[in-house]
């Protein structure tokens, strides 16, 4: 009997312990479908879309059996297509976020989208999951600029859509030009800047607007999740990153300094960053206009986010990362449309200018590290300097020493150069591995292949090298001497 007992107490809590685990389970599995963000009821999307039928929109430009699904818009269009408009995300930020409070009266803004023969369903998806993934009473209007797009109607046809504008340039213009004529066109007093080809998650707006109606001369970026460009899934990003830069004028994702790490004891706070990626980011509109808005004698895109971070920064503004705003964007490994320049030409053009600009003296670090950029026409720059002068703006070295020290400056006695090996040179992975690779000619040579290393040293190797060669011809030269008349005396 005592040892029935004790077996029906051991079966009781070994099915008592199994009923908490699935308990447990169920409720993880509800904060998960809790934290996704679905899409909206059918009734709900006709709200949102009015008149415009987004069926006859999508199904008008189809993938053709046997095309490239890459080749128009350099990621998988295949693949977008299927998706359709709207799609649900997983919620991606951190838990706190989801109960932050924000003011009851922020003020509406102006969404900016400019594009050139964007796909028809990563468009769309845009803009609808701005309408979807917002407060209505948010957004003020959806702009939409067509950078002279082979098919007008694209733009035509979504400005059916309420809310939405449509602006179509009569010519190629680029991002740039077009971000300035959009904003000109805005009716609120906040800008929303966002690429074409992007999703915005649970909540992204409320904590940019709160941002700047706090302080209008911040500049706020959502943490920018990645879509695929191949299956169009959506990662999260890390959310312990921050814009920074090298001194060739390249944007890259950088750790937070620990520093800065360990002063931040709650995640939702927000990141200063030195540079912006430029894609996406909330400004005061009367702010934007103050600050010069754009540089336009920039062309289509390119370094427009570091004259516009240097400005922000240097002239009595600043600019953050928000952890608790998550957009999700299409990172392309190429630009499917051309550059009347080029690429490499067009980029080096505009981050001249930025340097000419702001730079100071530190400019010198720029040509070091691009000295393709030397003989690069960039323009007048007359009235930016003049507004800098204008606007009573820091200088580069105060930005380096308040914002930016991380930026090592080179050493003084430093020089720059490929490393040759015939007709290859020695390339970084941007790992610990170095490689050979076919060297570039100017005035697209990559970063990857150029050197800094110290002048002396270099000078030194040189001799070095020099000298090895002319003993090693004396050497060879006394050699054939030799073997020359040993034969001569064996005849």
């Amino acid at each position: 009997m005592c040892l029935f007992t004790v077996k029906s107490l051991y079966l009781i809590i070994q099915t008592s312990f199994l009923l908490i685990i699935i308990v447990f389970m169920c409720v993880c599995v509800c904060v998960c479908v809790c934290q996704v963000t679905r899409a909206p009821k059918l009734e709900q999307q006709g709200q949102l879309l009015g008149q415009f039928d987004q069926k006859a929109f999508l199904s008008s430009k189809q993938l053709k059996a046997g095309e490239d699904p890459y080749r128009e818009h350099a990621f998988n269009l295949q693949e977008s297509d299927r998706l359709g408009s709207e799609r649900t995300i997983r919620d991606t930020r951190h838990y706190r976020c989801s109960s932050m409070t924000f003011d009851p009266d922020l003020p509406p803004t102006s969404i900016i989208i400019t594009f050139h023969n964007e796909a028809r369903s990563t468009l769309l998806r845009t803009i609808k999951s701005v309408l979807m993934r917002s407060p209505p009473h948010l957004i003020q209007e959806i702009i939409l600029v067509d950078d002279f797009s082979s098919d007008p109607e694209d733009c035509r046809l979504l400005s059916q859509i309420p809310k939405v504008h449509c602006l179509r340039n009569e010519r190629r213009e680029g991002l740039i030009r077009s971000r300035v004529r959009g904003a000109s066109a805005a009716s609120a007093s906040i800008l929303t800047f966002l690429d074409s080809h992007c999703e915005v998650n649970t909540d992204w707006l409320q904590p940019m607007i709160q941002r700047v109606k706090e302080d209008h001369t911040r500049v706020v970026s959502p943490i920018i999740d990645v879509i695929s460009l191949d299956n169009f899934a959506y990662l999260a990003a890390s959310a312990d990153l921050r814009g920074g830069f090298d001194w060739s004028l390249h944007f890259k994702w950088e750790q937070i300094p620990i520093e800065q790490k360990m002063a931040r004891n709650d995640p939702t706070q927000p990141i200063r960053t030195p540079v912006i990626a430029g894609g996406i980011f909330v400004m005061d509109k009367g702010w934007f206009n103050r600050l010069g808005q754009y540089d336009t004698h920039m062309d289509i895109w390119g370094g427009e986010n570091f004259e516009l971070s240097f400005r922000v920064w240097m002239c009595g503004g600043s600019l953050e990362i928000l952890p608790c705003s998550r957009v999700g964007h299409v990172f392309r490994k190429r630009h499917p449309y051309d550059f009347p320049e080029g690429n490499a030409l067009t980029y080096i053009k505009n981050t001249r200018r930025a340097a000419e600009v702001w730079m100071d003296e530190y400019k010198q670090y720029y040509y070091a590290a691009r000295p393709s950029a030397q003989g690069k026409a960039f323009g007048s720059i007359a009235d930016r300097l003049a507004l800098r002068r204008k606007l009573n703006c820091n200088s580069f070295r105060w930005y380096l020493e308040n914002v930016y020290p991380e930026l090592k400056i080179p050493e003084q006695d430093a020089a720059y150069s490929l490393l040759k090996q015939g007709g290859l040179c020695l390339e970084s992975h941007g790992t610990d591995s170095l490689g050979l690779a076919e060297c570039k000619s100017t005035p697209s040579i990559p970063a990857s292949q150029v050197w800094m290393v110290n002048s002396t040293l270099f000078s030194l190797l040189t001799a070095v090298i020099s000298l090895s060669l002319f003993f090693f011809l004396f050497f060879f030269l006394k050699v054939v001497k030799t073997l020359m008349w040993s034969f001569s005396f064996a005849i």
